[in-house]
This record gives C-alpha cells, structure tokens and sequence, in this order.
C-alpha cells in the first residue's frame, strides 16, 4: 500500500472480518484437539488397541489432506468465503455424528466429514485473511490465523478437562446418560454455528472477485476496505497481475510452461508445509495426554499440562504478531528450528531415562519428569512463535495470484499428509521403538528444517500480493 493512503484504511472493518475468518482457525483447533481428551472413551466404547486409536485419531487427517487439496480449487470456483461457509456446514455435521457415533466405523466416517471442514478452513483462512489486508500489517494479521487455532485446541483442553472433572472422568456419565467424552465433541457444534452465521456479514475476496470478472464488486469491497482512491489503483494492479495468462486459474499453472518443470515456488511452498508437520507437534496436540500418562502422570494431571502447552502456545503466538511485520519471516523459521532441535534432543533424553516400575507403572527418575515437561514446553514455545504461524502466513502471501489457489491445494494437501504418517504412527512407535526415538526423528527433522530455510525461503515481509514471483 502507497504511504498516502494509509489513512483511509478502515481498521475497524478490516479487524472485523479478520475475526470472522479465524473462528476457522479456532474450529480448526477444536476439531483437531478435541481428540486429546477422548481416547479412553474411544477404547472402552469400541474396543481398540493401538493401532485402532491410530486410526480413530488420524481419520480425521484423511478428511484434512482431501479438504485441504480441493479447496484451494474450489475457492478459485465458489469463492474464499462460499468455501470457509462449506467448511463450517462440515464443522457442525462432524461434532454432531461424532458424539453420537455407536461404532468405530461411523466415528471414523464422522471424523473425515469434521477432517473436510480442517482441510478446507487451514487453506482458505489465510489466503482470505491475506486479502483483504495491507501489505505492512499482513503478517501481523495473518498470525491471529495460529493464535485461533491454538485457542481452539486449548478450548478443546479446557472443556475435555472440566466435563472429565466434572463427570469423574472422560468415560464416566455425564448428562442425559450419555458419557462426557461423547459431550466433549457435542460441544463443538456451538461455536460451528458461529462461525457459519458471523461469515453470513463479511464480504468476498476482491481478489477472487477480480479474478472471476466481477470488477465492481471488487471495487467495491476494496474501496470499504482502503478507500476509493486505493480501490480504483489496486482492481487495476490485481488485473494486471492476471492479464499475463488469459484464463482462469488451474492446477497446470504449477507448472513452468517454458522449463516443463514445477515452479520453485511450489517446491517451497510444499517443504515449509511438510517440515511443520514432521517436527512431531501433533503428537503433542493430539495425544498430549496419552504422551504424559505414559510416563507416569495421572490423567487429571496430563490434562492440565495439555491446558499449559496450550497457554504457552497462545502468548507465544502474540509475541510472533508483535514481531513478523518487523524483523521478518525467514529470521523467525529460523530461530524456531533452532529452537525446536535443542528443545526436541532434550526431551529425547529425558524419556530414554524412564524406569518401568515392580507394578508395571513407568516414571522418569530424578528431576528428568521436570527436564522432559519444561523441554516440551519450551519446544511448544518455539513452534508456536516460528513455525506454528509462519508457515501458514507465507502460504497465504508467498504465491503469485494466478497460482495462490492452486499452490495452496498442494501444499495444504501435503502437509496434511504429512501430519497423517506424524500422528497416525505415533501409538505404534511408543510401543516400539519408543518414545525416546521418536523424539530423536522429530528433532533430526527439526534440524534439516534449519538448512532448508537457509536454502529456499525467500523474504516476504512488506510486499504486495501482486509483486509476488516464482
């Protein structure tokens, strides 16, 4: 945005509709940490041994990585806003069938519907979220994405924690004699019909209204956002950014029509969104409290640290706001990497101490239980200011307009699948070959994360979404 016009923004209408489009984020939460607190319901209601809860657990990553892929599409077809209402639809629909499910199959079905909503929600937000704001300010805007997400999964802490409390545990009867890990999805379909009424009152993408020829429409919305004077300069500037390829957006725009080959671009848009995933941080957010029983707490106790981790992660993710728009980008991934590979190691270290005890319960001996809790947190702390955000910013921002959809669609594809082999193995491999290993793999990924950064990412902060090349 030109310095001249930094008065006529309307920061109150921006700010609102920035509101509406996270409450995805924080659906996109809950759905995912609902999970956390369910797992012994799902046991002793269907009958599962490990690798039965990985799938339970990871349905819903199943729903996310096809969400994921076919909105990015779709937002070029039915618009940013028509995708995130069919998201919140999904949202309702999932936590409805889920609480109610009497078998694993019907479960699993339900959770792949609420995985749709995720897939669909983690893409568009940001995408949305980065246009309709001002380019000094995006990356600031586009973290409240993470903050949202990590509320949701911390609501998700909370209320799993107060209705098991409450209950006498997740397993034991609520209301209406049905069990509380039953109303621990029933609950999420409250702020699912929020999110569906609030996205009735915000306006559509003026870039994909541009982009679908509907010029004054675009104007329009832009000039509420920024003023008539920026209005009239940016339809031109997006129009321009489009008029190099006369046709709509598609998938094969991925592809470098001169070289034959996948754009960069696309390559690195897909490795941020990978390696956010196989630092193992899902492993926290969804079996949290299975991590912590398995090395000696109880499970009040587990679920309370899930509820700190959660904490934690929200002031950390108010720190990355207060700091994107100044020192960059790439700095931060940097620093969280960093961060990630020391915290992750010493965590490693801490679970290879654990003892298994004359009846059978597990304990870390010494002040290695301390060292393994303060590590986690300090490893959600890094995430949380780094990656967590980040990489969900710069897939908003980072690809040229003709391609942003469709980038989107592969890279939310692959990081969904990448969080899928994360946490649908993660049950498994604290059977064998432990916990400890796990957490080596994560902090090796951790690690390359590190160099990949250095290599691929190019700096965003303060430029417009028309100025974007790869």
């Amino acid at each position: 945005m030109h310095e001249g016009t930094a008065a006529k923004v309307n920061m109150a209408f921006i700010v609102a509709i920035v509101a509406v489009a996270t409450i995805g984020g924080f659906m996109f939460g809950y759905d995912s940490g609902v999970i956390n607190g369910t797992q012994k319901g799902l046991e002793s209601a269907f009958d599962l041994g490990s690798l039965g809860i990985g799938v339970n657990v990871g349905a819903i990553l199943v729903g996310s990585s096809i969400g994921a892929f076919g909105a990015g599409r779709m937002a070029d077809i039915i618009g940013r806003r028509g995708v995130m209402m069919l998201s919140a639809i999904l949202f309702l629909a999932s936590a409805l069938l889920a609480g109610a499910a009497g078998s694993s199959a019907v479960f699993i079905i339900a959770r792949i519907i609420g995985g749709l909503g995720v897939g669909a929600a983690s893409v568009i937000s940001p995408v949305y979220i980065s246009e309709v704001t001002p380019a000094a300010i995006r990356g600031r805007l586009s973290s409240v994405q993470q903050v949202m997400i990590i509320s949701g999964l911390t609501g998700a802490f909370v209320a799993n924690f107060v209705l098991a409390r409450y209950a006498g545990g997740s397993t034991a009867e609520l209301w209406m004699g049905f069990p509380a890990w039953r109303w621990m999805f029933w609950l999420q379909a409250i702020p699912a019909a929020i999110y569906f009424l609030a996205l009735l009152i915000i306006p559509e993408s003026p870039r994909y209204l541009v982009a679908r020829g509907q010029d004054e429409r675009a104007h329009a919305v832009l000039t509420r956002l920024f003023g008539e004077a920026e209005a009239t300069r940016k339809v031109a500037d997006i129009r321009a950014s489009l008029a190099a390829d006369h046709h709509r957006p598609k998938l094969s725009d991925l592809i470098d029509q001169t070289s034959g080959k996948v754009r960069p671009i696309v390559w690195t848009g897909i490795g941020l969104a990978v390696f956010q995933q196989l630092v193992g941080i899902n492993v926290v957010f969804y079996y949290g409290a299975t991590l912590w029983e398995a090395v000696g707490f109880s499970e009040d106790y587990a679920l309370q640290t899930n509820i700190l981790s959660g904490v934690l992660s929200i002031g950390a993710c108010l720190a990355t706001i207060a700091m994107v728009d100044r020192i960059g980008r790439k700095p931060l991934l940097l620093i969280g990497s960093a961060g990630m590979a020391v915290t992750l190691a010493t965590v490693a270290y801490a679970f290879s101490t654990a003892v298994t005890g004359a009846d059978g319960a597990v304990s870390l001996p010494g002040n290695n239980g301390v060292l393994a809790l303060v590590a986690a947190n300090l490893y959600v702390i890094f995430f949380n200011m780094s990656w967590g955000p980040i990489m969900w910013v710069m897939l908003g921002e980072m690809f040229p307009n003709q391609i942003r959809g469709s980038g989107l669609a592969v890279a939310g594809f692959a990081q969904w699948i990448a969080n899928a082999l994360v946490s649908v193995s993660f049950p498994s491999l604290v059977v064998w070959p432990g916990l400890a290993v796990a957490y080596v793999g994560y902090a090796f990924f951790a690690l390359i994360s590190f160099f990949f950064v250095r290599a691929m990412v190019n700096e965003t902060k303060g430029r417009e979404l028309e100025d974007m090349v790869g």
